[in-house]
C-alpha cells in the first residue's frame, strides 16, 4: 500500500470510529430524529453540489427506484436504529455490535447465492464471530437493553444489504451521486420529525458541534476519503476498515465519555473481530461501506 493509501485508510478508521461518540454526546440533549436529520442535511449540503457539479448525478437516470431502495435500507432506519439505541447504552457496545456487519454480509451473500466458497475456516469465522456477539450480550447486556440490542441489529441488516443493493444494481453509477442522492432523500423524510421534535430548551454548544462534526466530517467527508481509498488501495483492502473503526470506537468511549472496559467487551471484541476476518476471507467482493 502506498503513503497514501495508509494515509487515507488511517484518516477513514479513525473518522468512522468517531460517530458513536458524537452520536452519545448528540442524543443527551437532542432527539433521535434531530441527531439524524441534521446529520443527513449537513452531509447532503455538502455532496449534493459536487455530485450535480461533476455531473454524477444526471448518471441516476433510470435508476431511482433503487436509489430509493438503497436510500431506505442503508439510512433511513439505520441510523434511526442506531442513534435510537445509543440513548441507552454505551457507544463502545454500539460500536462493537456494528461489528457484526462482515459476518452478517457474509452469511447473507452465500445465502443469496453470491458466494458459494463457505469454507471450513469461513464456518469458524462465523462460529468464533458469533461466540463474541454471545459474550457481549450475555456479559453486558441488562433486561432493559435488549430493545437497543434489537435495534442495533436493524443497523447490522441495513448496512449488510446496502452495498448488496449497490453491487447488485447501481454498480453503473458513480457511488458519490448515490449516497448524495441518498442523504437529500433521507434529510427530507427526516425533516418534518426533527421539526417535531426540535429542542425547546437551549442546548448546550458541545451537542450542537457534535451533530456538526458528525455531519461535515464523519458522514461528507468520510465517504469523500472512501472513495479516494477505493481508488487508491481497491475495495477488498478497503473492507479492511471494518477491523479499526470498532477499536476507535471503543478507546473514544472509555477515554472521553469514561464507559468501563467491561468483561463482555474485553471478551467479545477481539472474537466478533477474529470471526469477522476469518468469515470473509475470499469472499465475494462485495463493496461495502462499514460507516456508523
Amino acid at each position: 500500500m502506498s503513503r497514501r493509501g495508509w494515509i487515507l485508510f488511517a484518516s477513514l478508521g479513525v473518522i468512522w470510529g468517531i460517530p458513536y461518540l458524537l452520536i452519545k454526546i448528540g442524543v443527551e440533549y437532542l432527539s433521535t430524529p434531530m441527531v439524524v436529520f441534521s446529520r443527513l442535511a449537513i452531509g447532503a449540503l455538502i455532496l449534493l453540489p459536487i455530485a450535480v457539479a461533476t455531473g454524477q448525478i444526471k448518471q441516476l437516470r433510470g435508476h431511482w427506484p433503487w436509489v430509493f431502495a438503497f436510500a431506505l435500507v442503508e439510512m433511513t432506519f439505520t441510523w434511526w436504529a442506531l442513534t435510537w439505541a445509543e440513548q441507552r447504552i454505551s457507544s463502545s457496545l454500539a460500536g462493537l455490535f456494528i461489528a457484526t456487519v462482515p459476518l452478517v454480509t457474509a452469511i447473507i451473500a452465500r445465502r443469496m447465492g453470491m458466494d458459494d466458497q463457505l469454507t471450513g475456516t469461513r464456518l469458524w469465522g462465523l462460529a468464533i464471530g458469533f461466540i463474541g456477539v454471545g459474550a457481549l450480550v450475555g456479559l453486558d447486556v441488562q433486561g432493559g437493553d435488549l430493545l437497543s440490542v434489537a435495534a442495533l441489529m436493524i443497523t447490522v441488516l441495513g448496512y449488510a444489504f446496502g452495498p448488496i443493493i449497490v453491487d447488485k444494481r447501481l454498480k453503473e453509477v458513480p457511488s458519490l451521486s448515490v449516497i448524495a442522492a441518498s442523504l437529500t432523500i433521507n434529510a427530507l423524510i427526516y425533516a418534518p420529525f426533527a421539526w417535531v421534535t426540535r429542542p425547546t430548551a437551549p442546548v448546550p454548544a458541545s451537542a450542537w458541534w457534535a451533530v456538526v462534526f458528525l455531519g461535515a466530517v464523519c458522514t461528507a467527508g468520510a465517504f469523500l476519503i472512501f472513495f479516494a481509498l477505493i481508488a487508491e488501495v481497491g475495495p477488498s483492502r478497503t473492507t479492511l476498515i471494518t477491523y479499526v473503526n470498532p477499536a476507535v470506537a471503543v478507546v473514544l468511549g472509555i477515554v472521553v465519555l469514561n464507559e468501563p472496559l467491561t468483561l463482555g467487551i474485553a471478551i467479545g471484541f477481539p472474537l466478533v473481530l477474529i470471526g469477522s476476518y476469518l468469515a470473509t476471507r475470499h469472499a465475494a467482493p462485495i463493496e461495502s461501506e462499514p460507516h456508523a
